[in-house]
């Protein structure tokens, strides 16, 4: 049954916000259960929904945010889907007046988590608990599956636990919610989460791209071949999808539905605060920060159509090599830098779990991604063996089982980088992988010669080789570079 929220009983759960994903998680909500009270500041949103979706439903709507909180049993249970930022402030100052001791208002949008610490610091005050919680999984993971990502107090996660759980998607391994830490560790864990999700899509576009560029291949093979791919260790939803969007054509030109799409890629934020977070915290993120960069310089279409009319680009002419060999090292670079890209993630997660004494359990992060979310794949699996057996592994390239996929990998991960580097076919996010991978397994490092520098013109000191416990020294480098240039006869 479908009523205002005057002509019918108490409601379970108030959602607050309209929009697809509000509209889908209301629905998974009364499917899973639960009565369910609606408001939007659109009223005619409120209207629209109720006459699609109120009949025999166990839904109501509400005028005012006042009868809202009205319609609801105590201890209330709001969620918010609305837009991050400044709305979930007036949001929160309109919502005030009307909160009592003990209710609980969930935040399911993106919102930066330094946001999220201090409302939750806020509302605490008044004994309101706020629970920042990642939502994961697009318009159809809301309505049939999300995986959930709260954080705040542990005593509303409890609270609330049964209700979430039953609204997340389901794996092997469980219901894909899990209580993530204190304050602001949900809505951290979905920012970097959608971080490797950047990282992740950047190399399926790179791997795309050497494709097409080098072997000539057109969206039937790449459809094929993305298939093939995703029956094996890269399966995963992105995959999927990627050969399922080569399968489409364009109704009016009849060419592949992605030739025509604008090779202009948006974006919402969280990928850029992952890549700010990873400074913060002194964690690199190459893989991250490459695939931003990408973004960032698609968007600059006209620059880039005026610099390919400028400067010659070197694709002519490349020895192609056999096919089969560099599709099959192309699907080795993609998945070695893959694994780079989640450790890149993993590692900034337990970061800021120590920074912030947040105590996250790596293991069962890997553990909710595995259903519902956008980056969910085979690979999670993998990656939460590797925290079992090693809660506090410091990189999963330390696994032993991932080491030797990586090693396994390799031989093809750098041939398909230096084909695509030979081509004038760009890729930073596989390049900056196999790049950190070199860098953090290299036993030495140019950067001797960095501190060196640093000391020479801003006597920032430096340490020795062969006394690297002792204390910082200086050196007059000048001076004694003036007298080595003395003894030479001014010769270098």
């Amino acid at each position: 049954m479908s009523a205002t929220a005057s002509t019918m009983h108490r409601a379970q759960v108030g959602v607050i916000g309209l929009g697809v994903m509000g509209q889908n998680l209301a629905l998974n909500l009364e499917e899973h259960g639960q009565s369910v009270v609606v408001w939007n500041h659109s009223p005619e949103r409120v209207t629209h929904f109720l006459e699609e979706h109120g009949s025999n439903r166990r839904f109501l709507g509400a005028g005012t945010v006042a009868e809202l909180t009205r319609s609801l049993t105590s201890p209330r249970r709001i969620l918010l889907m609305i837009k991050a930022g400044d709305p979930v402030d007036e949001m929160l100052r309109e919502l005030a007046p009307y909160l009592a001791s003990g209710d609980i208002v969930m935040d399911g949008g993106n919102s930066f988590f330094r946001d999220t610490q201090r409302r939750e610091a806020a509302l605490r005050e008044r004994n309101i608990h706020f629970l920042g919680m990642g939502v994961s999984g697009g318009e159809e993971g809301a309505r049939y599956g999300p995986s959930l990502m709260p954080g705040g107090p542990r005593e509303a996660y409890e609270q609330v636990r049964s209700l979430l759980e039953s609204i997340a998607a389901k794996t092997d391994s469980g219901p894909c919610v899990t209580y993530v830490g204190p304050d602001g560790a949900g809505h951290f864990v979905k920012m970097v989460h959608n971080g490797i999700e950047y990282g992740d899509m950047q190399l399926i576009a790179e791997a795309y791209d050497i494709l097409r560029k080098v072997l000539g291949l057109g969206s039937p093979e790449l459809a094929g071949i993305f298939a093939e791919w995703n029956r094996g260790p890269l399966e995963s939803y992105l995959i999927e999808i990627t050969a399922q969007i080569f399968t489409v054509r364009d109704d009016v030109t009849g060419r592949p539905l992605v030739d025509m799409v604008l090779d202009q890629a948006g974006q919402k934020g969280t990928g850029k605060w992952t890549v700010q977070a990873a400074l913060d915290l002194s964690v690199p993120v190459p893989t991250i920060a490459a695939a931003m960069d990408a973004r960032l310089l698609s968007s600059k279409k006209q620059e880039r159509l005026a610099a390919n009319r400028q400067l010659e680009t070197p694709v002519e002419g490349c020895p192609k090599g056999d096919a089969k060999e560099l599709i099959a090292s192309v699907h080795d670079a993609l998945y070695a830098s893959k694994i780079c890209a989640y450790t890149q993630g993993m590692r900034l997660i337990g970061a800021a779990s120590e920074a912030y004494g947040w105590d996250v359990h790596l293991k069962e992060i890997a553990r909710i991604w595995k259903g519902g979310c956008i980056i969910r794949a085979r690979l999670l699996d993998s990656i939460m063996q590797a925290y079992e057996q090693q809660p506090g592994l410091s990189t999963l390239l330390l696994d032993s089982a991932l080491a030797s996929r990586l090693l396994k990998a390799e031989p093809g991960w750098r041939r398909a980088v230096a084909t695509a580097l030979q081509s004038g076919v760009p890729i930073p996010a596989m390049a900056a992988a196999l790049s950190y991978s070199d860098t953090y397994r290299a036993a030495g490092l140019p950067q001797n010669l960095t501190q060196a520098q640093r000391d020479y013109f801003g006597a920032h000191t430096y340490q020795r080789i062969d006394q690297p416990e002792a204390e910082f020294v200086h050196t007059d480098w000048p001076s004694l570079a003036r007298k080595a240039g003395s003894k030479s006869g001014g010769r270098a």
